[in-house]
């Protein structure tokens, strides 16, 4: 199998050095080329013919934006990572940069107290995302083990549903508001843990609040959970739905990191399917690794409905394709599809599976 070819863009060259040397230590990848900006970047593409490309948000002259909309022009199907700054502003560009088309991001490292550190915080995000974005041909993919449990019969019902939770990560951002601009005013609270750090997730919400009927925000520890609303998990903090008498609250804690990440889609459906049981609709879209998938079996065990997304709509078939070749998944279906299927399942008394 071929190594995957990374183009590293970025106007320092000490960053450029500690990119190039990450990637070049992992087996799987090779840097083919580094460029100091944009201009010299679009130059090398059609030369180099890189696989992935890292993007740097904040560059003089042509901005990450800038040069991501002529890779998007020209080169389209080069998944773009960005390399952000974790700032407000930085978070900001960034969230516009997936929302014209990059991949995915990295963020930089700040307070980590040693050049050691700061290189082993940017290899756990990087290297994992550069493999799963790659063409198949060279993507190291070795198949996870999945254990699979038996299907409900296909003429059982389950309980309408009373909550709305969400899990994504790699290519969750655009998922998400194409989610939010298709649904109507939800009939029940929505829960979201997509996988972002902090000062990514208020932003966030914000967006999606924009996208259609339902207000999101990022979840606050304690507040009541109510219906037309969502509620995002915020970054380095997993979210929990529990029951307070009467009331639905959202809590946040910092627990350990589940499957290498907080918030963990693991956590919050576990929480979900321990609070409504069979009364729960969960949905599992893009991303890569497998957060979701011990949710998705907790929630499949007390009945609960939960739909996938597909292979050919997600930037990576990770987290919702290992829930759909375990059987867990009652429906699996574009993206574009998704929205119509939550509101028939939670506007119709006990939707059917579908096997």
């Amino acid at each position: 199998m071929r190594k995957i070819r990374v183009l590293v863009v970025d106007d320092s060259v000490v960053v450029r050095r500690m990119l190039t040397d990450i990637l070049n230590a992992d087996p799987a990848i090779e840097v083919v080329g580094a460029a100091a900006d944009g201009a010299i970047a679009l130059a090398k593409i059609p030369i180099l013919h890189p696989d992935v490309i890292t993007l740097d948000v904040e560059m003089p002259g042509m901005s990450g934006l800038d040069v991501l909309a002529e890779i998007t022009r020209t080169h389209t199907g080069i998944p773009v990572v960005m390399f952000s700054a974790s700032t407000e502003r930085a978070a900001a560009t960034t969230l516009e940069a997936l929302a014209r088309g990059a991949a995915d991001y990295v963020t930089k490292p700040t307070h980590t107290g040693s050049r050691e550190a700061a290189a082993e915080h940017v290899r756990t995000q990087l290297v994992p995302k550069v493999r799963a974005l790659a063409p198949r041909d060279a993507r190291p993919s070795p198949t996870p083990a999945i254990r699979r449990i038996a299907r409900a019969p296909v003429e059982s019902a389950t309980a309408a549903p009373q909550i709305l939770a969400i899990g994504a990560s790699t290519g969750g951002p655009n998922a998400l508001s194409a989610l939010a601009a298709g649904l109507p005013l939800s009939p029940v609270p929505i829960v979201v843990a997509q996988h972002m750090p902090p000062v990514f997730t208020r932003l966030f919400a914000e967006r999606l609040s924009g996208c259609g009927p339902n207000r999101f925000r990022e979840a606050v520890d304690g507040q009541v959970l109510e219906a037309g609303k969502g509620y995002v998990a915020p970054g380095d903090f997993h979210l929990r739905v529990v029951r307070d008498g009467t009331v639905l609250r959202g809590v946040l804690d910092q627990g350990p990191p589940e499957n290498s990440v907080r918030p963990a889609v693991d956590v919050l459906f576990r929480s979900v399917a321990e609070t409504f049981g069979g009364a729960s609709l969960a949905v599992v879209l893009t991303g890569m690794g497998q957060d979701g998938f011990r949710g998705c079996e907790a929630l499949r065990k007390r009945g609960a409905q939960i739909i996938a997304q597909d292979e050919a709509s997600s930037v990576v078939w990770g987290m919702p394709g290992i829930v759909a070749r375990a059987h867990l998944a009652d429906a699996v279906l574009p993206i574009d599809r998704i929205a119509a299927e939550i509101v028939r399942r939670t506007t119709s008394r006990g939707a059917r599976r579908v096997g």
